[in-house]
């Protein structure tokens, strides 16, 4: 599947566009050190926190009718484990021995699920759904990742009910800690 061949709100399209940069944020990541490498990480771990509870929210429940509820309890099933390990890297000093090792077989999950997705679970919605019903779930989509949180949340990974419940309120949480930890690292100003 690729993105382009879709309209631009299309729910399979915004997906297919955040896996593509995902890829490339792990690339980056790897190719990086000290502040850059923990600026790429920040980056792709805030992306992901986003993306898998967009997608818990809005494509799950539409993949439970279109592609079965034993594929979209898999992907849900991976999505929880992902988010522990994404909670022990974000305890880990990125330069570490213990993260790369720890890093790249993450990278190997995440990049294994997303092919899932690709394959199994998309192209089922995509059928299921007009191309309205498509527009409209990436308009919702969209919607989801302003209320997302930014940091994984292993109690709610992989369970769409309690995104919805608690998902507004640990985003409120964690974009308050983003920014207090963005004011922390910008150079003071002289008065």
């Amino acid at each position: 599947m690729t993105a382009a061949a879709h309209p631009e709100d299309d729910v399979i399209r915004i997906l297919l566009d955040q896996h593509a940069r995902i890829r490339e944020l792990f690339t980056e990541v790897k190719s990086v050190s000290g502040v850059h490498r923990q600026q790429a990480f920040d980056e792709l771990r805030a992306l992901l926190a986003v993306h898998e509870t967009a997608e818990e929210m809005i494509l799950r429940p539409v993949a439970e009718e279109t592609a079965g509820p034993v594929e979209a309890d898999a992907r849900n099933r991976e999505e929880e484990a992902a988010n522990r390990v994404l909670v022990m890297l974000e305890q880990l000093d990125v330069d570490s021995p213990d993260f790369d090792r720890t890093f790249l077989e993450f990278e190997q999950s995440v990049l294994r699920h997303a092919e899932h997705e690709e394959r199994e679970e998309f192209p089922a919605v995509r059928a299921g759904r007009t191309p309205a019903e498509l527009e409209d779930m990436g308009l919702k989509l969209r919607a989801a990742e302003k209320v997302a949180p930014t940091h994984p949340h292993p109690s709610t990974a992989g369970r769409p009910a309690a995104q919805w419940a608690l998902g507004p309120f640990a985003s409120l949480v964690d974009r308050t800690r983003d920014a207090i930890d963005a004011a922390a690292h910008r150079p003071s100003r002289p008065r």
